[in-house]
């Protein structure tokens, strides 16, 4: 079988729990990463699937390696090869396929309660999930794009996930590790800087010594939704058009 294509937008934004699942699966990939100035593959034929990692980029900035993951999940969609995208490349499947994204209503950063819609591409990606806690770091996000449905959202951010076909673009981090989370809290900072103090704490962006309380059995607990996803995602990852 093919490998599954990878990228990497940002050095301390690599494929974590994505990594660890399809190496349990003995799935190869291969992994391409813009901050060492990899240079994209000029299609995706030689890939079985492709997966598109988050960044703390605008998903509209002019950057080129940007416009080319649109054009490889394009690509990638046209070919029936199965597309996931994890924040920024959520944001970029949705401006791929007609959507816009925009500023958040809030900065959104630390762990927080998703829930599952109630319609049937919910059930056939998440089975009887009704809700879980989910890693978020994030300020803009995605429109739901034309053709597609949206499967979750929460409080702070209506539009968590959306599907189309075996293609699934999503705001939130389940790929997210305790090793991750240390290293993005360096940034903690950073992200607060101009933020009204009512939403740190009790609101939509948590300090870093909450995000970092229990850890491990927060990210072992998502990571068991992230697996359900990853499966449903790879049933085609054989399947070429």
């Amino acid at each position: 079988m093919k490998p599954v294509l990878i990228l990497q937008n940002m050095r301390h934004d690599g494929p974590a729990y994505l990594a660890t699942w399809l190496a349990r699966q003995g799935v190869a990939y291969e992994l391409v990463d813009a901050s060492l100035d990899h240079p994209l593959p000029s299609s995706i034929s030689s890939y079985a699937a492709l997966a598109v990692l988050g960044g703390a980029m605008s998903a509209n900035d002019p950057l080129p390696f940007l416009r080319g993951a649109e054009q490889l999940i394009l690509e990638a969609m046209d070919l029936g090869r199965p597309v996931i995208g994890h924040c920024l490349g959520g944001q970029l499947m949705s401006r791929a396929l007609g959507g816009s994204v925009g500023r958040n209503p809030v900065k959104e950063i630390g762990w927080g309660e998703i829930q599952v819609a109630d319609v049937p591409e919910a059930r056939h990606w998440l089975g009887d999930v009704a809700g879980f806690e989910s890693f978020h770091w994030h300020g803009e996000t995605f429109s739901i794009p034309p053709g597609a449905t949206r499967i979750a959202g929460n409080a702070h951010c209506a539009n968590q996930m959306f599907v189309m076909g075996p293609h699934l673009g999503m705001q939130c981090h389940v790929e997210i590790t305790p090793e991750m989370i240390r290293t993005w809290c360096r940034d903690w900072d950073k992200e607060r800087v101009g933020e009204p103090p009512e939403r740190i704490g009790g609101g939509s962006m948590q300090p870093a010594q909450v995000m970092q309380v229990d850890m491990e059995r927060r990210c072992d607990a998502l990571h068991r939704v992230a697996a359900r996803l990853y499966r449903r995602w790879s049933e085609r990852l054989s399947g070429e058009k």
